[in-house]
């Protein structure tokens, strides 16, 4: 009988500890930022970039238009430095954030902290792939702390609320975003969202962390993709380039 007692325990012990297990296997193995992504961590004339308790921070020229950024699954953060920067270095500040075991679903609601720490009229929340969805999420949940969503590869599962300007950007090329699923998202947003296709981009090169499987082939360089993303971003935020937007 005490031998059945003893059995009861491990089994769902063992179970637990598999699970575990497997669980620190999975997170481990993550796609890394590459060098180019690593230089785009430097200071220049334009951006100081600086390592902090959440991630880091581009500070550009920006004293009103920061954009909070949550990085797609099990990709390291550092790996978008080289888009943060390209956005800070004109017109919008940029706070990446590091995830726990790097999934954003951990950390979806780290933009709250964030937004009451630093002083900026508008915010803007947004991220690649399930950190887009995330910062969807949270977006759905807190719209009056925010001016825009901006989602790379990215789409919502709740309802966005009119008050809040989304912008959607995805690469023609993507091998990795459920279309049928970004199809079905597009419910939740505003009438007045914009939705941008890059030709010849990809899921991955929003970032800079080599090749994700499953990804469709780019027909352009990472710079190139990053610049129109860069782009796209920027003139929905530069006041009165677009009054009838921002």
């Amino acid at each position: 009988m005490a031998k059945k007692k003893r059995l009861i325990w491990i089994i769902p012990i063992c179970v637990i500890a598999v699970f575990i297990g497997c669980f620190f296997i999975y997170t481990s193995r993550y796609y890394h930022a590459d060098a180019t992504a690593l230089s785009a961590l430097e200071n220049d004339a334009a951006v100081t970039v600086t390592q902090t308790d959440y991630g880091w921070l581009f500070d550009g020229p920006s004293e009103s238009d920061a954009l909070i950024f949550y990085p797609g699954a099990k990709v390291e953060e550092t790996a978008y430095a080289p888009l943060m920067h390209l956005l800070a270095s004109e017109n919008m500040d940029v706070l990446l954030v590091k995830m726990p075991f790097h999934l954003a679903i951990f950390g979806a609601n780290r933009a709250n902290d964030l937004i009451a720490r630093h002083d900026y009229a508008n915010w803007y929340i947004g991220g690649h792939s399930l950190g887009g969805a995330m910062a969807a999420n949270f977006a759905s949940k807190h719209p009056e702390h925010l001016t825009g969503l901006i989602l790379l590869a990215a789409y919502p599962t709740g309802k966005i609320d009119d008050t809040v300007k989304v912008l959607t950007i995805y690469g023609s090329e993507d091998g990795v975003l459920n279309m049928k699923n970004m199809e079905e998202g597009r419910k939740y947003l505003p009438d007045h969202a914009e939705e941008y296709v890059i030709e010849g981009g990809n899921h991955a090169q929003f970032g800079n962390y080599g090749e994700q499987k499953g990804d469709g082939i780019a027909s352009i360089s990472h710079s190139e993709q990053q610049n129109l993303t860069k782009e796209f971003i920027l003139q929905q935020n530069i006041p009165g380039k677009y009054p009838s937007l921002f």
